[in-house]
């Protein structure tokens, strides 16, 4: 509590944005410039990717486990993207902030809309990459998808973008250029922190 009666507050960050636009990379930055986050991890039913771990970058489980949380009301929000389930497990999320932990979480753009209904008061950040050209490059070079894959995935892109509106922030990941992306993260963390009017989040 500082002087006044002022509380200081946890915030719930979001980065989002379509498929890659380099969420993934931005966050391994930010934790190896160790970022005081709670960098809450994604369960989802699809495979590991050559150089994922789980328990770090998602929590790997089937799609029974996925169901059974679901129906337990154990995640905090859910969506099925390009044919596997991805969702957020409430529980670390609420213990980290009634921790005085500022979370970090990393989801599609149809993750971010369930947030911004469920919790308003959340800083969803929009990642995004400077043109469709970079977008089919950078799929391309991940070499995770067919040539069937990628259209589907450039298309999406293109409908995420229409809902650019639901977000708070921009931030234009060019290409090596990720060290800037990072700063300006950080630039939009420390300005919410000095914000008179502190975004709450309740989460029960």
């Amino acid at each position: 509590m500082l002087p006044g009666g002022v509380t200081i507050v946890s915030l719930l960050v979001v980065l989002s944005g379509p498929s890659g636009a380099g969420k993934d990379a931005v966050l391994s930055k930010m934790r190896e410039a160790k970022f005081p986050f709670h960098y809450a991890v994604t369960a989802t039913t699809r495979p590991r990717r050559a150089g994922e771990s789980d328990g770090r970058d998602y929590r790997f489980i089937s799609e029974a486990r996925f169901q059974d949380m679901l129906q337990r009301g154990e995640l905090l929000e859910s969506a099925k993207v390009y044919g596997y389930w991805y969702g957020v497990p409430k529980l670390q999320v609420k213990q980290a902030l009634d921790e005085g932990k500022d979370v970090m979480l990393k989801m599609d753009v149809q993750g971010a809309a369930t947030i911004r209904r469920l919790l308003p008061a959340a800083i969803l950040i929009f990642l995004t990459l400077p043109s469709m050209e970079d977008y089919e490059q950078r799929l391309r070079l991940r070499k995770t998808e067919s040539d069937s894959e990628l259209k589907v995935r450039l298309g999406k892109v293109s409908e995420e973008m229409r809902s650019l509106a639901i977000f708070d922030y921009m931030v234009m990941n060019r290409q090596d250029e990720l060290d800037i992306a990072v700063s300006q993260i950080k630039a939009i963390v420390t300005a919410e922190k000095c914000r008179v009017n502190l975004r709450t989040v309740e989460l029960k």
